[in-house]
């Protein structure tokens, strides 16, 4: 069977799913009725060898066996959407309200579904097994590190992944070697102060001033105490404290979201962190507490053979011109620490349309949506590059 007609042939099916999955989004570790519909959709398709996740995970892998003894491919979409309230406007917007595929996971489900519909079809001519992995927590890092501690991994050799994204035009595909996203931490500080009268602050020792002071001296991490040809993002994304307007506050908590392409740099930022927090804070008479995660690794296309068949197959079924390039982003993706198990390649697939209000508006903004001619393009994409592979690597293992 052809893909590219196959896709064509199941585009109205794979939009209906689509606009299923914006409607009913989950947050992560939430997923249930989201992993119950994935789960009637492949059965439906006619897969059985399905494996769930255990220990109050969401999410599954569905396998679809060839007719010839291979490799094993995987295939992802991540599941979870985000704490967001949707102002799309769409008929199918969500019905859970403050939650929203305002990163459009939605698409990413729709799209596996599309790929699975069309491998099912042509599964005698595999040489191998495909894959399906529904991967729940993407949103907070969690999902890949679950996977891989379940056994998610085992037995596969090679693994691809995409995300829809605005920067690109929709029916354009991007897929380069490299580095293509940052790692990701994540971090908290908190400040303990000595409360006082609002008039008398010589009288205690102001978490607010010392948390301002923190603020400003950890952004010296980026400016004066790392390599400044290896890019840092340290940010400060909330910070609370006080209970009112003539009260020295003793209290402050901060959390920050931190953005790197080199791993050893990822990982030795907590401990800088924590020594400019303490030593400001001290500074101050007060004293700070300092935790941080290791959460992403930086996303690198490194294996260039996947690289090369994923290229191959966008040309193959709708041409070179829909090959575009695309800046390294600063966003992060926990589908990286895969790389500690499998190779693997990422893309991204354009969204934005001048048709289509809200295509052009950022993943996680309260409008963001796709235009969806490009839901059968991305299913067809990924079942090429399956069917590629497995033909390609062809040798029973």
């Amino acid at each position: 069977m052809d893909i590219k007609n196959a896709a064509e042939k199941y585009n109205d099916w794979i939009i209906s799913r689509r606009r299923w999955y914006h409607a009913h989004p989950e947050l992560t570790q939430y997923e249930k009725e989201t992993t119950a519909e994935l789960l009637k959709d492949i059965r439906e398709i006619g897969i059985t060898d399905i494996k769930p996740f255990g220990n109050g995970w969401y999410g599954f892998i569905a396998f679809i066996h060839g007719g010839k003894p291979g490799k094993t491919v995987m295939l992802r979409a991540d599941i979870d959407a985000l704490p967001v309230r949707e102002e799309t406007g769409l008929p199918f917007a969500s019905e859970n309200g403050g939650k929203m595929h305002a990163c459009g996971h939605d698409a990413h489900m729709a799209m596996l579904l599309g790929a699975a519909k069309i491998l099912w079809d042509i599964r005698e001519e595999l040489t191998g097994t495909v894959a399906l992995l529904f991967q729940p927590a993407e949103e907070w890092g969690l999902g890949a590190p679950e996977v891989m501690r379940q056994g998610g991994l085992q037995g596969v050799d090679a693994l691809y992944g995409v995300h829809v994204w605005s920067s690109l035009p929709a029916l354009a595909f991007n897929f380069e070697s490299g580095d293509r996203m940052a790692g990701a931490g994540k971090g908290s500080i908190v400040i303990k102060g000595a409360g006082a009268h609002g008039s008398a602050p010589h009288l205690g020792h102001d978490a607010i001033v010392a948390a301002s002071a923190v603020v400003m001296g950890i952004q010296a991490i980026v400016s004066r105490m790392r390599d400044p040809l290896k890019p840092l993002v340290v940010g400060v994304g909330t910070i609370q404290g006080g209970e009112g307007y003539n009260i020295i506050p003793s209290r402050v908590e901060m959390s920050l979201t931190i953005r790197f392409y080199d791993e050893a740099l990822g990982r030795a930022v907590g401990e800088m962190i924590r020594d400019v927090a303490e030593r400001t804070a001290k500074a101050y008479g007060c004293e700070a507490e300092v935790s941080y995660y290791f959460g992403v690794k930086p996303l690198k296309n490194s294996a260039e053979n996947l690289v090369r068949i994923a290229r191959d197959a966008v040309s193959k079924l709708y041409g070179d011109e829909c090959l575009l390039p695309m800046e390294k982003l600063t966003s992060s993706e926990d589908f990286a620490n895969y790389g500690e198990k499998v190779p693997y390649v990422f893309g991204f697939v354009g969204v934005q349309s001048p048709d289509i209000p809200g295509s052009e508006q950022n993943n996680h903004n309260k409008c963001f949506t796709v235009d969806e001619r490009i839901l059968s393009r991305g299913a067809a994409v990924a079942a090429q590059f399956a069917q590629d592979y497995l033909m390609e690597s062809g040798v029973e293992k």
